[in-house]
């Protein structure tokens, strides 16, 4: 039987080993965004996702089942925060003109904070597994459901068409711009977002 100081010391090794697992974790999903949205996903390995955080190529199966699930994750938790965001946006503010610019403050932060994972995502949605492949769609056109449903109180003469359309291309104006800006190495973030901010609700939010 154990005494309670060697409980203790034992959770507490356990803990940072988890710890260290979950950061490890978060790095891998962090630099394989990068890489992937440098090079392609299939101009990336497992040994070169390794490598940049310090493992072996083997040493990412004990994160992950393969290259694939690695995609998978990146995409799928991308569109969860997408999801859960826009829903606390819509819970917390009421007045739609309000709603809507919260809902674009909040994407352009996104897009700004994970450029890698929106360049990730318009190249390499084809090579996730079908699962994979369909819970992201379904996440999206959640997200994309909150935006609509914003916009059609604030134009309730306009089709459900229509509306689809424009949230479309609100987005591609936010997530279009983070690469580019940052490749010129020109505009700090803080101003980017406020012309992207600017410039989507002026868009979205005219009659």
């Amino acid at each position: 039987m154990t005494t309670n100081g060697r409980d203790e010391s034992s959770r507490s090794f356990g803990t940072e080993r988890e710890r260290a697992k979950a950061e490890r974790h978060d790095a891998l999903l962090r630099e394989a965004a990068r890489l992937f949205a440098a090079d392609g996903f299939d101009g990336v390995s497992l040994e070169d996702i390794g490598a940049s955080v310090g493992i072996t190529g083997p040493a990412v199966y004990r994160h992950f089942a393969s290259k694939r699930t690695l995609l998978g994750e990146i995409l799928s938790a991308a569109s969860e925060d997408l999801l859960d965001g826009g829903r606390r946006v819509v819970a917390t503010e009421d007045d739609p003109a309000q709603q809507l610019r919260e809902l674009i403050d909040f994407h352009v932060e996104f897009a700004l904070s994970d450029a890698d994972v929106i360049r990730v995502h318009d190249r390499e949605l084809r090579h996730l597994s079908e699962d994979d492949r369909h819970r992201v769609r379904r996440l999206q056109r959640e997200y994309v459901d909150l935006w609509t449903a914003t916009l059609a109180r604030l134009h309730p003469d306009r089709s459900a068409t229509d509306l689809r359309v424009r949230a479309h291309a609100g987005f591609g104006l936010i997530n279009s711009t983070p690469h580019s800006v940052r490749d010129a190495g020109d505009e700090t973030d803080a101003h980017v977002h406020d012309i992207l901010a600017d410039m989507a609700f002026a868009a979205l939010a005219a009659h």
